[in-house]
């Protein structure tokens, strides 16, 4: 039996992309590393077997409507808005920096004005899944600074859409360019009238009436239409079938039921976009990146120190701590998806020569390659940065108004912390927060409530807050890194003192203790154990009985967390 090219380059191109992300975690890097030089590895720059390139790009081009898809599924309009002007304004307004950096270094380098225009564009735009998988890696996903890196990230990709637009009509030229612009407009602006009222109300029903099916397949399959049908659709009306998968992710996104149909297409997605990262590999010339470094170091640069850097700023000039910029500008400091499908863009229009479309992949992937490493390498950093920024926070409490009285410290004020809070206040207890937030800490002192702005882990803010004196020291954040410091700093402050902490692993249980906690909380497991009692409930078991049953799982979680130190030792 004859084997097809497009299946022996399909196995290869899941291969590389397999032992690329094997390799990955082993040297614990992110895995689009290792995609990106299993792509490498198999395109026509490296010796050895060299797969079709349009073989592998025909798949990639399925995985790119499934990535952005995804991508547009993860993003909430409601919850951009809920920013306010942050990441609004300045997303848009760091789009039109960048823009124009990247076209003033583009002209210095000697490219043509249209060519350092898409320079420009590629440089602006950030990568939603890069730093979704990031900051997933780290459990980021809901920290201050990755809240505000997503909603910017998703204005960055609106503000792409009206990019390829404008930049593939000046690429096609002729006299009547202001006519031609208009004619793309208009149909990218019908697409949209006609996408976005099906989204947000046809889609949702065929989604739900598919559902009442209960056929697991049946809904997989509409999911991949949908997708697929918008992507092709969006072709017709001249926009790219990755931008118009990302439209349909978005509205679609507005729905109940974005989780259900996020959680059947993720391991799908993860494929694919396995292949598509692959794809960008196959692109990237090695000996270029060699023989062109001083283009290749002024993209990166570009891309990684000027375009964080003006994040930074922006988000410092809305009031935001020092903490939060630079670990704002880090996460966004990479290229996108979309960047290299604006390189592909003008490169198929002819306006963008071989050597700025080898410099903007190199590039874009290089600081792709970057990024996991200088979000690590930026976190020591931005640790001493917690000031307040330039929001009127109101007078700073004393401690001392407390006189006596046994209080508890709350650090991190954001759903747990607040739950925590509504408790205390009413058994009348009173608490100390220690917010990173300065709009939060100054809503709270104008509640009388003693409140510091600035992280936990700053020893100096910890003492101020009242450590030597607090009862219960409450760690409620979400990221675990900072919790370790939060609980290192204050078991070194205070022998004695009571210390929970939450967390999401179980492993991390273990470490926490270690680290001085007197109780790691997870709250995966307290959900399980609640359910559990309730369960035990229902069946007519006592509620004495239950609560027993419960507590001895617990213990048992917490020696199977003691003892190996992973997860599966309990979930198993």
């Amino acid at each position: 039996m004859e084997i097809s090219p497009f299946f022996l380059n399909l196995v290869a191109a899941l291969a590389v992309a397999f032992l690329g992300a094997v390799v990955a975690v082993w040297l614990k890097q992110s895995l689009l590393l290792g995609y990106i030089v299993g792509g490498v590895l198999i395109g026509p720059y490296t010796p050895g077997f060299v797969a079709d390139r349009a073989a592998v790009s025909a798949i990639a081009d399925v995985g790119i409507v499934f990535l952005l898809f995804a991508v547009g599924l993860h993003l909430s309009l409601r919850d951009l808005l809920r920013t306010g002007p942050v990441a609004i304004v300045g997303g848009l307004v760091q789009v039109g920096l960048i823009l124009g950096a990247g076209y003033a270094v583009g002209l210095l380098f000697g490219w043509q004005w249209l060519e350092s225009l898409f320079f420009g564009a590629v440089v602006a735009i950030s990568s939603t899944t890069v730093l979704s998988k990031v900051l997933e890696e780290r459990g980021q996903t809901g920290v201050e600074f990755g809240q505000l890196a997503f909603a910017w990230a998703t204005v960055q990709d609106l503000a792409a859409i009206a990019l390829v637009v404008l930049l593939a009509t000046l690429g096609h030229g002729g006299d009547a360019v202001g006519a031609e612009l208009a004619w793309e407009l208009g149909r990218a602006a019908i697409f949209l009238a006609v996408l976005i009222p099906l989204g947000l109300y046809g889609f949702p029903m065929l989604f739900e009436r598919i559902a009442l099916l209960r056929n697991r397949e049946v809904f997989i399959l509409s999911i991949g239409a949908v997708a697929l049908g918008a992507a092709f659709v969006s072709s017709l009306f001249g926009i790219s079938i990755a931008l118009g998968a990302f439209i349909a992710g978005v509205v679609v996104g507005e729905s109940d039921l974005s989780h259900q149909i996020l959680g059947e297409i993720e391991p799908l997605r993860d494929i694919l976009a396995g292949l598509f990262f692959v794809s960008v590999g196959m692109l990237v010339d090695p000996f270029f990146i060699v023989q062109n470094v001083p283009l290749v170091v002024a993209t990166v640069g570009l891309i990684v120190l000027v375009k964080g850097a003006v994040i930074a700023g922006l988000v410092r000039l809305f009031g935001y701590s020092g903490r939060t910029s630079l670990l704002t500008g880090v996460a966004l400091a990479q290229a996108a998806e979309l960047s290299f499908l604006l390189a592909s863009i003008g490169a198929g229009l002819q306006v963008v020569g071989t050597s700025a479309f080898n410099a903007m992949l190199s590039g874009s992937a290089l600081s792709i390659i970057l990024a996991p490493s200088l979000l690590d390498a930026a976190a020591p950093f931005a640790r001493r940065l917690d000031r307040p920024g330039k929001v009127d926070l109101g007078a700073e409490p004393s401690v001392e108004d407390l006189g006596r009285r046994r209080y508890a410290i709350i650090c991190g004020f954001g759903r747990i912390g607040q739950v925590i809070a509504e408790a205390l206040d009413r058994r009348g207890i009173r608490y100390v927060v220690i917010e990173q937030d300065p709009r939060i800490v100054r809503q709270l002192r104008e509640r009388e409530v003693s409140a510091y702005v600035g992280s936990a882990e700053n020893v100096i803010l910890l003492q101020r807050a009242g450590i030597e004196r607090a009862h219960t020291l409450i760690v409620a954040m979400p990221d675990p890194l900072a919790a370790r410091r939060i609980v290192e700093q204050a078991r070194r402050l205070r022998a004695n003192l009571d210390i929970v902490v939450r967390t999401h692993s179980l492993a991390e249980v273990a470490t926490l203790r270690k680290r001085g906690a007197n109780q790691a909380v997870l709250g995966e497991l307290e959900l399980a154990l609640e359910m559990t009692r309730h369960t035990l409930h229902r069946f007519g078991v006592s509620s004495m009985e239950s609560v027993a049953t419960v507590n001895g799982l617990r213990e048992r979680a917490s020696r199977a967390a003691e003892e190996s130190g992973e997860d599966a030792a309990f979930w198993s």
